[in-house]
């Protein structure tokens, strides 16, 4: 089920892709990957010292880095040194998947028919793109629409004015009405006179069990996948950003906001109103109080408060001052 691809890819020379750069080799790029998912003949990107560890494991035939990171890739990838990593991963991406930087309509979208969907109900004025597949015994709310390619598994209910795309759900699902799910996330590279739009390839991956409350968006993954594990809720108005990954068993109140590429561990409780920054990692069992602001990574077992968010006795004698 997971192979599923959302957008088109055309294949590229490096000479083609990176034809400012004047590279002397000829190399055949295969696909964009992340430094921990990427395979031979696959381009991956190393930005920042914080992915140091994934850059020395990774198994991508090509980077995209700087002369200063250069260093903590194996010796056998093509370096291809850049001064800005994120800006010419962004226009590899747009010649790779031209689609992919704006979120254009869905054209294929027409009124489901019982003859495909035997065993799955459906409200008035539903769309359904090409190629949806839709497990049994599944029901969607009025005016939702399913865009193309979208896998959704058996026993999930899908509310009222619901909008998937570019996402493959599991088993026994509740979405709740007004969800925006799968759309583009906020990234482009700032330039003078036009800001260049970061393409977003990624995925929404949902796992068996989980509930969503009404009002939440979540974002496809820019090169990564977005994903929540198995059941875990979240509350009403939640906003999950490109990249994120929250794990099993969590409770997420209302109105918490996930920054781009953070990690969430499992059974974690998050208060309503807290603020994740981007590219953290919150380990297994931590609480994080409502209205918390977290800037820095969490350990296991922790339990937070404030802003910035510190372990919770020190915020109590803190407030007690």
């Amino acid at each position: 089920m997971l192979p599923t691809v959302f957008f088109k890819k055309k294949s590229f020379l490096a000479s083609a892709l990176f034809s400012d750069l004047k590279l002397n080799k000829k190399f055949k790029i295969n696909d964009v990957k992340t430094l921990k998912n990427s395979k031979k003949l696959d381009l991956t990107f190393f930005d920042s010292i914080k992915y140091k560890s994934q850059a020395l494991t990774t198994k991508a035939s090509y980077c995209i880095t700087t002369k200063k990171l250069e260093k903590f890739l194996p010796k056998k990838i093509e370096k291809i040194i850049v001064k800005n990593v994120l800006f010419e991963l962004a226009k590899v991406l747009k010649k790779m998947y031209p689609d992919a930087d704006i979120d254009y309509p869905d054209l294929s979208l027409k009124s489901p028919t019982k003859s495909r969907y035997k065993s799955v109900k459906f409200g008035n004025n539903v769309l359904i793109g090409k190629n949806v597949k839709i497990g049994k015994n599944t029901i969607i709310g009025a005016n939702s629409i399913i865009e193309h390619d979208v896998i959704i598994g058996t026993n999930c209910v899908i509310g009222s004015q619901v909008i998937l795309k570019n996402s493959i759900l599991g088993n026994n699902i509740v979405i709740q009405d007004d969800c925006k799910i799968g759309l583009k996330g906020f990234g482009f590279i700032p330039l003078k006179e036009k800001n260049f739009k970061f393409p977003h390839i990624g995925r929404v991956i949902i796992n068996d069990n989980v509930e969503i409350a009404s009002g939440c968006t979540i974002d496809r993954g820019s090169v990564d996948d977005t994903e929540i594990g198995k059941n875990t809720y979240l509350d009403n108005q939640v906003h999950m950003a490109h990249n994120v990954k929250i794990g099993n068993d969590c409770m997420i109140a209302g109105q918490v906001g996930f920054a781009g590429s953070s990690t969430i561990g499992n059974n974690v409780s998050i208060g309503g109103q807290a603020g994740i920054s981007g590219h953290l990692t919150i380990g297994n069992n931590v609480k994080i109080g409502g209205g918390s602001g977290v800037v820095k990574d969490i350990e296991d077992n922790q339990v937070v408060m404030g802003y910035p968010a510190i372990p919770l006795k020190e915020f109590i004698k803190n407030w007690k001052k």
